[in-house]
């Protein structure tokens, strides 16, 4: 399961924002995976999710994987369309 969404907050994600969905994404069994401008990241690891460099406007890619990959979905696209 994967969703789109285009970052709206003015920095981009940066660390505030980043540790609540590495906080989020370590709720789930599930692989949860950031991408981002060709690149992915394991979104339960803080720098990973923070090299991905994301800036306002761009657009990411959150996928979810596994036995609770619904209620991951769920919870990643709440916390970041709330924060982002």
């Amino acid at each position: 399961m994967s969703f789109e969404y285009v970052i709206k907050d003015s920095l981009g994600i940066h660390a505030r924002p980043a540790g609540l969905v590495v906080a989020e994404a370590k709720k789930y069994q599930s692989a949860v995976t950031v991408e981002a401008k060709g690149k992915k990241a394991d979104a339960k690891r803080i720098f990973a999710v923070m090299s991905l460099g994301v800036k306002c406007g761009d657009t990411v890619i959150v996928t979810c994987e596994g036995a609770d990959a619904e209620a991951a979905y769920v919870g990643m696209k709440a916390v970041i369309e709330s924060n982002l």
